[in-house]
């Protein structure tokens, strides 16, 4: 515990408890890893004794697959050795440090496209922390537009000017809600004042909402010349999203302003021939402008969607980040609060809370050298951007450098124009932007690599998990659009994972063997494919064909499959129901990882061998942030959203079918007594286990008929793949 004190010594800000299962976990896991040697040696003796050349494949797809989950399953280890729990005391803080002096704050919110993510979304997220019970003039938050929007623009136009408003009212209210769309969707106090603040809310929401469904902005909407003047910047004859000059407004400033932090969109500088670098890029050109602008100590990243739910955040974090490192002990480069989520359904049915990634593995990791970075609500100490803590790297400019005071003002011209030019598309040429400095390029989850790369620099990371969830993001409500936003991260840890830094040689030797090991895990994710595709079709194909490949229900090897299977999943809906998950989510949760192998893992992985070899790819998608009524109704009531085509419904609708078609001939044959249960039961429990986690998709492809049914044609083609699939296999298994 660090909680205990002396006499005279300043009260404690945190403290951590390791958690008592650690124990019971590293027991566990010695039994279970002396039991996948056992299977793995039954494999290679079964490989080592074939008599044929397909009872060779079938022994050998057995063995890779299990030789895959049983490296997947070591690698989730690291998360169970040595978890642990903190505690904040927001309360002492104050007691150690005067409000006066809280340190300065810069905020980065990135956006891209406003019809993915609506502005207003955008807005309410940018007014939720501007409205931080933080001293205003500590604060500023800046909006990066990589969409070169002027929707965008005339949406934080309106946003400057509600937030005289808005922030005031929130402060002397005391309101813990600061999100205006939250609040007024709450049980808010009905007031003369709070109507007056909501109609005012109401129009500015009108006008954006309008401009965003006509692509353009009305005249009577532009109320000042110089609100013309800034717009007119992007009716430029050659200005297009991927081509144009750096746009930076100071649309509030907190000198000039009383009680208002600075608001500041920034649109950086964008060249058809020149890379751009995606998130991690605009996350740098905020990192520059900002350090030109304010260059405030303490920097918190937040996703457009992800707003804040309590105003007192940053006191908490500042528990963290105010302590002064002590001799031996963590030098934190930042503190990372978990992504937490309303509009759940009530089974999560898309598995969208990530409990495992935001929470029981963050608190695994946070007992070893601190979590992941997960990308949003996360607050950095400036400096760990510039080298680890005893190797600090220049950044080239003076002015950029963490320690630099900025005591000019933030509008002035001297200080624009160094913004401007630290967010041209040519600033970082022949530089160590994005290798040694900021976050770091290479890997389309700029945010996974960032925190892993300042791990390994030397860094430390803390855990913050508050009763009351700090930030409330949106969730996608559509299959195709959770199976795509896994295929992008799929690609991105596999370009971690098979470089030069990969987690497994570089990372375990910069920072251990746990450590190591828990960055693994998500790097590999995508090899999850191999072994569940593999189960999703081989043993169906040969119950088939009335040929056992597993062991008999009176055989020894038996017990061992029931062991690996129960202690497995016993093991991880434990993990999940004592991390605040439900029964019914963790089924939803398993259900979406066998989904996740045969589609998103699976395309993900050819999109990023195709990217190895030259060939052209999708590259970075926004996952759209848009809610369809209709759709919205039906994620409410726990129906699969199917209704838009894609390829990666197709392996799913494949291993539905010839699942459920196996199930049935089986236990058929089973019946009339041509086939004996105990023979196959390892087989039909397999097989019956898909059947079970498929019951969405028959619902979907048989007897819905609303729009988010599976599309007809995607049934007839995985029907008739399946076909094809059963014929092949039928040659192959009497020959």
């Amino acid at each position: 515990m660090s909680t205990t004190t002396t006499s005279g010594a300043p009260p404690p800000l945190h403290s951590l408890r390791p958690l008592r299962r650690r124990h019971i976990n590293r027991l566990f896991a010695a039994v279970y890893s002396l039991a996948i040697l056992s299977l793995l040696y039954h494999h290679a003796l079964t490989l080592l004794h074939s008599t044929s050349l397909l009872s060779f494949f079938i022994s050998l797809s057995l063995f890779i697959s299990d030789a895959l989950l049983g490296f997947m399953w070591s690698t989730k280890q690291a998360f169970r050795v040595n978890p642990i729990r903190r505690e904040v005391f927001p309360e002492n803080l104050e007691k150690v440090l005067d409000r006066r002096d809280f340190p300065a704050m810069d905020i980065f919110i990135c956006t891209a496209d406003p019809y993915k993510e609506p502005p207003i979304n955008v807005v309410n997220t940018a007014l939720s922390v501007m409205a931080y019970d933080y001293p205003a003039e500590k604060l500023s938050v800046y909006v990066s537009d990589d969409g070169g929007s002027e929707l965008t623009m005339f949406a934080f136009m309106e946003a400057a000017k509600f937030g005289k408003v808005w922030l005031p009212f929130c402060r002397e209210n005391n309101i813990t809600e600061r999100c205006p769309d939250a609040y007024f969707s709450s049980n808010y106090a009905l007031s003369a004042r709070t109507s007056e603040i909501k109609m005012m809310y109401e129009k500015m929401k009108m006008k954006v909402e309008d401009i965003v469904e006509r692509g353009k902005i009305k005249e009577e909407y532009i109320s000042s010349e110089e609100e013309r003047q800034i717009l007119s910047q992007y009716w430029a004859k050659d200005f297009s999203r991927q081509n144009h000059p750096s746009i930076i407004q100071v649309l509030s400033n907190s000198k000039m302003d009383v009680d208002m932090p600075n608001l500041v969109y920034l649109s950086r500088e964008k060249s058809k021939t020149t890379p751009h670098n995606f998130k991690a890029g605009a996350l740098n050109a905020l990192l520059r402008v900002s350090g030109s602008m304010t260059n405030s100590p303490i920097i918190l990243t937040l996703d457009c969607d992800m707003y804040s739910n309590d105003p007192s955040t940053a006191q908490k974090m500042l528990c963290y980040l105010y302590e002064k490192p002590k001799p031996n002990g963590p030098n934190y480069a930042y503190v990372q609060f978990p992504q937490r989520y309303h509009g759940l359904n009530k089974a999560d049915i898309y598995a969208s809370e990530h409990i495992r990634l935001f929470l029981a593995n963050s608190i695994g990791l946070d007992g070893l050298q601190g979590p992941n970075y997960v990308g949003t609500g996360c607050f950095f100490s400036r400096r760990a951007f510039f080298g680890g803590p005893s190797s600090y790297v220049h950044p080239g400019t003076s002015e950029l450098s963490p320690d630099h005071i900025v005591d000019k003002p933030i509008n002035g011209k001297e200080v624009l124009g160094l913004a401007h030019h630290v967010a041209g598309c040519n600033y970082e040429n022949q530089t160590n932007w994005g290798s040694e400095l900021g976050f770091r390029y290479g890997s389309l989850v700029e945010d996974y690599y960032t925190g892993y790369r300042l791990q390994c620099e030397g860094w430390k990371s803390a855990f913050c998990n508050p009763s009351r969830p700090a930030f409330l993001g949106d969730v996608p409500i559509s299959l195709n659009d959770v199976l795509s936003q896994v295929k992008r991260w799929s690609v991105g840890l596999l370009e971690v994972g098979f470089s030069k830094y990969s987690p497994l040689t570089f990372g375990t030797k910069n920072m251990g063997l746990f450590m190591g090991l828990g960055y693994a895990h998500y790097a590999f994710w995508p090899i999850w494919s191999i072994p569940i595709t593999f189960y999703a079709f081989l043993p169906s194909l040969a119950l088939l064909q009335g040929l056992a490949i597993f062991p008999k229900v009176n055989e020894v090897w038996f017990l061992l499959y029931a062991f690996l299977f129960l202690g497995a999943y016993g093991e991880d809906c434990l993990d999940f129901m004592t991390t605040e998950g439900t029964f019914g989510r963790w089924w939803s949760d398993q259900r979406m990882w066998l989904i996740r192998g045969p589609s998103s893992f699976i395309f993900g992985s050819i999109e990023y061998i195709t990217k190895c070899l030259g060939m052209e790819t999708h590259g970075f998608n926004v996952t759209s942030k848009v809610m369809d009524a209709d759709q919205s109704k039906r994620y409410d009531q726990g129906l699969f959203e199917l209704g838009v085509p894609s390829p990666m419904f197709v392996p799913l609708a494949m291993a539905a079918i010839l699942n459920l078609t196996a199930f049935i001939v089986g236990f058929f044959h089973v019946l009339r007594g041509e086939r004996k249960l105990h023979d196959f039961f390892i087989q039909i429990f397999i097989v019956g286990f898909g059947v079970l986690n498929s019951l969405p998709l028959y619902e979907a492809m048989f007897l819905r008929s609303d729009k988010g049914r599976m599309p007809t044609n995607t049934t007839i083609t995985s029907t008739s793949f399946v076909g094809i699939l059963y014929g092949i296999s039928s040659f192959v298994f009497k020959n």
